[in-house]
């Protein structure tokens, strides 16, 4: 929770020109997923980035705004909980994922480590894509000050780092990674596009917009996005998405990753665009990971075949392209944490 307090103080002093001192309800909107940790890092952060002014104290000895945080059941979200599900199509290129050489190759390089891991644990059925929860297991613990067992080892803590790597990589990745996006991080860019867009539309959109949520959102938006790491995100990471409005009247995006308290965040280029990058081109080079219809596009290709399906593209089409960025005049941020 101090963590997310601390990056909401952050927040405040990156926005300090831009947002209100003190809480509005217009400027702000903030959604998160349906966990008790995800919402209460949500409550957290926005104690460090709204502290109350005292007009806004209820109490004396409370330094304390109270500011909604919504949600949605998580059999209904299909937007912050990834892998998003139920998807037909998603499972099938997971399968096909499978039988890739870099699947099967880190299987067999890992099928001795693995059964280690599941004597010593008690666990079954271990595999690449579930040995993720005994690192996090033991992420945690070691976060805490909490004393490993014996046979976790630095060496082997470092192994499982790497296969939870792995198994992002996985879910997002690998294989066919452009239409794994149209039907995962995809859903979630085309909403915060959406938001971008509306915000360079209207003044009457929220100055900020949060999503409070997990790793996997993360690394499927940024898989999406193609500029995944290939590491974990540290707790309270945020991914930021800024928004600004030219002097010519034109709207550019520019994209940072908070991922260590200690440094700013780091600019993130989206391929095919400079940093500042204009909105219709952002919009244009990311056109191919947007899914036109969700639903449709996670039929099987047998269930879809006499419908008039429009064929999803296998890679992603990058035009290089200059693009003159004139000075900043306003910003209106979103992020993703």
């Amino acid at each position: 929770m101090l963590q997310h307090w601390e990056l909401g103080q952050a927040l405040r002093q990156r926005y300090s020109s831009f947002l209100n001192t003190s809480y509005h309800r217009q400027e702000i909107y903030v959604r998160s997923t349906d966990f008790d940790r995800t919402l209460m890092s949500a409550e957290a952060n926005l104690a460090g980035l709204f502290p109350p002014s005292e007009v806004q104290r209820f109490s004396a000895n409370i330094s304390w705004q109270p500011i909604p945080v919504h949600t949605v059941p998580v059999t209904e979200d299909r937007l912050l909980k990834f892998p998003l599900g139920p998807c037909p199509r998603y499972e099938q290129l997971q399968n096909e994922t499978r039988q890739t050489p870099e699947y099967q190759n880190k299987s067999i390089q890992n099928a001795q480590f693995l059964d280690m891991v599941a004597n010593e644990t008690g666990l079954t059925n271990l595999t690449l894509e579930t040995i993720w929860n005994v690192y996090d297991t033991l992420f945690c613990e070691q976060t805490h000050g909490l004393l490993l067992p014996p046979w976790a080892s630095p060496q082997t803590v470092q192994r499982l780092s790497h296969l939870k790597d792995f198994s992002f990589l996985f879910l997002f990745g690998i294989h066919e990674q452009v239409q794994k996006a149209r039907l995962q991080g995809g859903v979630l860019l085309a909403q915060i596009l959406k938001n971008l867009t509306q915000m360079a539309t209207t003044s009457q959109f929220p100055k900020l917009l949060v999503y409070s949520a997990h790793d996997t959102t993360l690394v499927a938006l940024q898989m999406a996005l193609n500029v995944y790491n290939g590491k974990q995100a540290p707790y309270a990471s945020c991914h930021i998405f800024e928004l600004y409005r030219e002097d010519n009247g034109n709207f550019s995006v520019e994209m940072y990753f908070r991922n260590d308290s200690k440094k700013a965040p780091w600019p993130l280029i989206l391929p095919g665009c400079p940093h500042r990058c204009p909105l219709q081109d952002f919009l244009r080079l990311t056109e191919s990971v947007i899914p036109k219809d969700w639903q449709k596009e996670c039929q099987l290709a047998s269930d879809t075949a006499d419908t008039g399906d429009t064929l999803i593209p296998e890679k992603i089409r990058v035009t290089r392209k200059t693009c003159h960025s004139p000075a900043t005049s306003t910003s209106l941020p979103a992020y993703v944490g």
